[in-house]
């Protein structure tokens, strides 16, 4: 990758529906070397969907909760993975070090709604022994944009 690349990957990231004639001016390109740049990078792997953020709130999702999910054993993880693959409200899922196994970020309407999530989705999975939930109350900063390394500015 070359930094033509990285500046079309962070064009898309922040206009996905950015005609190939714009992005090929952007990149000092022709259409057609973009849109065989843009293949490649969707082949590689690179760029894996394309997709549109939409805002929670104005869909009525107001809550925000974060669970750490405890497995009472390892040959339970499949079923629990099932499960969160179908659950609509679980934004995310992570396998994690520490006290806990998993944990899950889920979009929900309310308390009442949390509460079923919890008690009758999360809970009633067979392995679950333990949840705990923090319920978010503001979000600074929420993107779905990676740091590329070309902008990544740290010491060793």
């Amino acid at each position: 990758m070359d930094e033509i690349d990285f500046k079309a990957i962070e064009m898309l990231t922040a206009q996905a529906r950015i005609t190939w004639a714009e992005l090929a001016i952007a990149l000092g390109l022709s259409a057609p070397a973009t849109a065989e740049r843009v293949r490649r990078l969707e082949a590689d792997g690179v760029i894996k969907q394309y997709t549109a953020i939409l805002g929670a709130e104005e869909l009525g999702l107001n809550l925000t909760a974060f669970i750490a999910v405890t497995l009472d054993r390892p040959q339970h993880r499949q079923a629990f993975l099932v499960q969160v693959a179908q659950t609509s409200e679980i934004q995310e899922c992570h396998h994690v070090a520490g006290d806990d196994d998993y944990l899950l970020k889920v979009r929900c309407q309310n308390t009442k709604h949390l509460d079923w999530l919890l008690t009758e989705r999360i809970k009633g999975i067979t392995g679950v022994t333990r949840t705990r939930t923090t319920i978010v109350l503001s979000t600074a900063k929420e993107t779905a944009a990676l740091p590329l390394p070309a902008h990544i500015d740290y010491e060793e």
